[in-house]
């Protein structure tokens, strides 16, 4: 195997398949990324048998059909320190030699025929969404995942294909985060992506993509990209259960003014009060070695007070991943959760329950 390649051209691949490795095992083939040079096109992949992603590349001088694997952290940061220009890549001797005018480096490789599979496209099911409405869609509920949940289907994202919409849902048991698609054409069925395939695929695609889907693993993929994960295999909480049929109050209320005065309060501490009377919402934090307090001066139409205690990073996830100048925040009574929503997305957060 050889090819040559511009640094640039290389370099953005190789970086871009470093979260797709195995970090903890130097020595396992999955810390290795495979080349092949192939109708001169550059096959690269890598994978830790649990997420993969396989690239190609064109643009390559020079070809000599093969292929090759070596250390995904250790080439990139061979790569990284080269000049930009043509760098020359030969498989030569159970090694991979790399040259860049008089500079030469020389890493081992394993049997690229030992190099695990990637899922095949065949017997897949189509799943028919727009890219852009997919990426808006599990981006707004990326924060609401799980981390290291001992329910292991909670790391990750539910996609819930209904007969009349798609429901892209996430927990981490203190709230739960749902957006939805109308779906046009799709089976009924329910996919849970690891939360780690999630972050991943916002970064990888932005242009149209086919999506297909089988018992075990999602696979995406466009003309120069192949993206797989293996679906986590578990049952998602009936989250629908936890969605009110109705609400006493339902307030639209301006998104900047929301964020200014919790970032304000929050400053110390970040548990904090909210307040609404007839007049006003009042923001405090709950920490009880200082205070922070501040107002906003505005007419609810409510005629009792009310309040909802809460960790503010879940408000302020949510305002961040809104679309519009409003927001609608809807309750029953204090100390009870409450519904946030804005544009075929909601979310509803659990209270710090405090003494009346």
């Amino acid at each position: 195997m050889k090819f040559v390649i511009t640094k640039s051209i290389i370099e953005n691949v190789i970086s871009a398949m470093q979260p797709f490795l195995e970090k903890k095992d130097a020595s396992s083939i999955t810390s290795h990324i495979y080349l092949e040079v192939l109708n001169s096109k550059l096959i690269l992949k890598a994978t830790d048998y649990e997420i993969g992603l396989e690239s190609t590349i064109e643009d390559l001088n020079d070809t000599q059909e093969g292929k090759a694997t070596v250390n995904g952290q250790n080439l990139l940061n061979i790569i990284k320190r080269l000049k930009e220009s043509d760098i020359i890549f030969e498989a030569l001797d159970n090694s991979l030699l790399i040259k860049q005018n008089k500079s030469n480096f020389k890493l081992p490789m394993y049997d690229a025929n030992e190099y695990p599979s990637f899922p095949k496209n065949e017997n897949l099911t189509l799943l028919n969404i727009n890219t852009l409405n997919l990426i808006n869609s599990i981006k707004k509920i990326t924060p609401a995942i799980d981390n290291n949940n001992p329910k292991f289907e909670l790391n990750g994202a539910l996609i819930d294909i209904k007969s009349d919409k798609i429901n892209f849902v996430s927990t981490d048991t203190r709230r739960l985060a749902v957006s939805y698609l109308q779906n046009m054409s799709n089976e009924v069925n329910q996919l849970i992506i690891p939360k780690k395939a999630i972050i991943e695929i916002q970064k990888l695609f932005l242009d149209e993509i086919k999506i297909a889907y089988d018992n075990t693993n999602l696979v995406i993929s466009n003309s120069k990209t192949k993206f797989f994960t293996k679906l986590i295999n578990g049952k998602f909480p009936d989250y629908e259960r936890i969605i009110p049929n109705s609400l006493k109050y339902n307030l639209n209320l301006p998104k900047s003014m929301l964020v200014e005065s919790i970032k304000l309060v929050t400053s110390l501490f970040s548990n904090i009060k909210i307040t609404f009377t007839p007049n006003s919402i009042i923001f405090e934090s709950l920490d009880e070695e200082s205070e922070s307090k501040t107002q906003i001066d505005i007419d609810l139409n409510i005629q009792n007070d009310f309040y909802l205690a809460v960790n503010a990073k879940y408000l302020l996830d949510f305002l961040s991943m809104s679309n519009n100048e409003n927001i609608t925040i809807g309750f029953n009574e204090s100390n009870l959760p409450f519904y946030l929503e804005d544009e075929k997305f909601f979310t509803i957060v659990m209270p710090i329950v405090l003494e009346k």
